[in-house]
């Protein structure tokens, strides 16, 4: 992959996690494929690529690419609006995040034991699901910007889907701290377009 792929495949993640947090917030269902793909993201150190981050292929990435390239087109018919919303939240609290070398720590230790549980039990188990959730809980959404999850009030409530929507959000944090890492700014969202969308549609067609 070039680089500028290994960044849309980062950025098409978070982008991923923004359009799953919103299927789940108005539907109260996602399958688990994708779910556990943005969860087991969570537990990869030192990968030899962007993809092995989310399994050593984009398959579950889908959904996110056609989020970044409805973004992207700039087309109000087809504009996916909460998950860009989403994805630009998520971009901003990275951000935050990368002045906090303690909360950092953190967050990698509780990382480290979620690791132990993700042995014991699998990855999508609701036991892991709500150690991420707590994590993204204690930690991110302690920071005075907070992301504004909207949708179907009975599928927020549920502690199962708030669960999931939490730890999809601290998966959309990993990849956007990747993204960066990668060389990825948020002025490329704006100024080079034309340029993420020629790179983007032989990805989405792969």
């Amino acid at each position: 992959m070039t680089p500028a792929q290994e960044q849309l495949v980062a950025l098409g993640a978070v982008f991923n996690a923004a359009a799953l947090v919103d299927r789940l917030a108005k539907t109260g269902q996602i399958s688990e494929p994708p779910l556990g793909c943005m969860i087991g993201s969570l537990l990869v150190r030192d990968p030899p690529t962007t993809l092995d981050v989310y399994g050593g292929d984009d398959l579950n990435l889908r959904e996110g690419y056609k989020a970044l390239v409805s973004a992207l087109e700039r087309d109000p018919n087809s504009l996916q609006r909460e998950p860009l919303r989403y994805a630009l939240a998520l971009l901003g609290l990275e951000r935050q995040l990368a002045k906090r070398d303690d909360m950092l720590a953190t967050i990698g230790t509780r990382l480290d034991q979620i690791q132990q549980q993700v042995r014991h039990f699998g990855v999508t188990h609701e036991n892991v699901i709500a150690a991420c959730g707590g994590l993204y809980e204690d930690t991110l959404s302690t920071f005075r910007q907070r992301i504004q999850v909207h949708g179907e009030m009975r599928f927020l409530q549920q502690a199962s889907n708030a669960a999931k929507i939490r730890a999809l959000l601290l998966a959309g944090i990993r990849a956007a701290r990747l993204w960066r890492q990668l060389g990825g700014h948020r002025w490329q969202l704006v100024f080079s377009r034309r340029k993420l969308l020629s790179e983007l549609y032989p990805m989405m067609r792969r």
